[in-house]
Order: C-alpha cells, then structure tokens, then sequence
C-alpha cells in the first residue's frame, strides 16, 4: 500500500470537502487512489454531507453536562428548528455534552476529534448524522468550567446555556444566578471588570446628553454629574450591579452577600450568537418565480 502524505490528503479536501480524517481514511481505504477515496467517500455519504457545510446553520441547541465540580456547554447548530427537535439531534447534543465532560477536554477542537461512543470521532458522528437528517450540523462552542464551590447550570428552552461558578453559598443560589444570567445578560461580572475605553465612551456619551446649562457648572460639579450616570450605566451591565431577578429588591451582589459567597466563573452561550443570518425576501422570491421579478 502506499505511503499516505499529507498533500493527498488536502488535495481530496479540496475535491470532496470531507474532513481531513474521513479523506485520510478514504485514502487508505482505496491504497492512495485519490478517484477510488472520492468514490468512496461519496458511497459512505460523507463528501454528500459535506456539501452542506457552506449553508449557515442558526438554530440547534446548547448542551450541557456536569459531575462533581466539572460542567460543560457546547453549542451544536443545525439549519431548522424542525431538526433541533428531532429525536436524533437531540440524542446526538446529549451525548457530545457527556463527551465533552468525560473527555476532559476545554476547546471544540479537541471535541471534535474526542472519541464518540457509537465508533469514531464526533466530528465523524456528526457527518454521519448529516447524511440521515439531511440538514449541516455543526458543534461550534464550548465551554468548561471547574469550581471549589457549588455550580449553577441553567438551560433556557433550549437555546440560552449558562454556568455559573462560586465560591461558597448552596446550589440553589447558583442555579439563581445562572437564571439572572440568562435572562438580562450582563456584559460583565463586576465593574472592576469594565473596560478603560468603555467607560471613556460611556462618559462622552454622559456629557453629551447634557444640557447647556448642566454643561457650564463648575468642573467637580460636572463630574459628580457624569460619574452618576456613567456610575447608573454601569450597574446595568454588570452582573452584581443589576437587581437579581429572583428577588428585585436587592442587587445580586446583595443576593451573593448574604451567603457570603463570590462569583468564580461565569459562562453564557445563546444559539446562534454572532452568526449572520440571511435576511430573505419573500416576496422578491415569489415575484421571480412568478416571473414577474
């Protein structure tokens, strides 16, 4: 058989898209013969799903997975809501989120070549699910976390997955907060977290909201002025800053006081987040295929 380089295995990349271990494998398969691997990968349906990998795939769902003071989330995208509800998507997201635990390893990646129960690797598993749904499936992110204190793990229909790690407290306050999380956002932990530049934008915007008249009072007037709202701005887009959801009469750096714990680690993927969607126009689509476009 011959020696497998790896210019033979970018050049069947290149004419089938597989990804590099099903070419190298293909290649084998086939004794080197780069036309017997395109075949071959085509018959295994593998160059078939990856022909699916320019589509953007938006929808699918965050998993996760936790043991002792371990968690993880992966983000696993598809094309539809309809497969993100599938049996078979579902189980597949269930299982990667174990592997990622199990596996212990911290980047997709690693993920991706991370060993898959049923045989091969889950980027393997992946395509091979591709070619029975018919629809990309991509895991884009992870996430791992590892706490001295007690985790909070929280799923939002789906779609919204957040960690979060403290120091001491219960889990019940940690599951609390992840829900805070999921729900309002918050750009960062704590102010000190807050970046020079965003506050300096922060205190431009500040003086330019103000009046004339607000503008000509004497300078540590004028500050005292601008620290308050920039001070305002800041408790809304940091996590203790904000009022806890769970009870708004108290901030969430007082819900954490309480039980005298800290914030370790805090971990929030939305599906879908920072991937740019197709804006389609339906009636410019129903036009041309009218005819009349």
């Amino acid at each position: 058989m011959s020696t497998i380089s790896a210019q033979m295995v970018k050049e069947l990349r290149e004419r089938s898209g597989a990804g590099m271990m099903e070419c190298k494998k293909a290649l084998v398969e086939n004794g080197g013969d780069i036309d017997a691997a395109v075949d071959w990968l085509r018959k295994s349906g593998l160059a078939k799903a990856d022909k699916k990998s320019s589509r953007i795939a938006a929808e699918g769902l965050i998993a996760s997975a936790r043991k002792g003071h371990d968690a993880v989330l992966v983000e696993i995208n598809c094309e539809t809501d309809f497969v993100a509800k599938d049996a078979s998507f579902l189980a597949f997201c269930k299982t990667v989120g174990e592997v990622a635990l199990d596996s212990g390893v911290s980047d997709v990646d690693a993920l991706q070549s991370a060993a898959y129960p049923a045989g091969g690797t889950v980027e393997e598993a992946a395509k091979a699910l591709v070619s029975t749904i018919g629809e990309k499936i991509h895991v884009r992110r992870m996430a791992r976390i590892h706490a001295t204190g007690p985790i909070g793990s929280y799923i939002h229909n789906g779609r919204i997955g957040v960690l979060v790690a403290l120091d001491a407290g219960d889990e019940a306050l940690a599951k609390g907060i992840a829900m805070h999380v999921a729900a309002m956002n918050p750009a960062y932990v704590q102010a000190a977290d807050v970046p020079a530049e965003v506050l300096a934008k922060e205190k431009d915007i500040a003086l330019s909201q103000m009046s004339e008249a607000e503008k000509h009072k004497p300078a540590e007037i004028l500050e005292k002025i601008i620290s308050g709202k920039v001070h305002k701005i800041i408790t809304e887009i940091t996590l203790l800053g904000q009022a806890y959801v769970l009870d708004t009469s108290m901030s969430v750096a007082d819900a954490l006081k309480k039980s005298g714990a800290h914030v370790q680690s805090v971990v929030r993927l939305a599906v879908g987040e920072g991937v740019e969607k197709p804006t389609e126009d339906f009636h410019a689509e129903v036009m041309k295929q009218a005819g009349l476009g």
